[in-house]
């Protein structure tokens, strides 16, 4: 009998990809915190919106600066 395991490999191989991805995430999210808890600098929901609204045209804007 010959035993299949080219598939769970494969299976327990994107796990461990989305497990790492995860928490790569996590801590970037954590010293994003950690930076935003130490000097106040960020950007508002309404900012951040204006400027992904221009994304694509002819008129792109530049990353806004953070701010306090």
């Amino acid at each position: 009998m010959t035993v299949r395991r080219t598939g769970s490999c494969s299976a327990i191989q994107q796990y461990v990809e989305r497990e790492e991805a995860r928490e790569s995430f996590k801590q970037e999210a954590l010293t994003s915190w950690v930076a935003y808890k130490e000097t106040d600098r960020h950007l508002t929901w309404q900012e951040v919106r204006t400027w992904l609204n221009t994304w694509g045209i002819e008129d792109e804007k530049a990353v806004p600066e953070c701010h306090k």
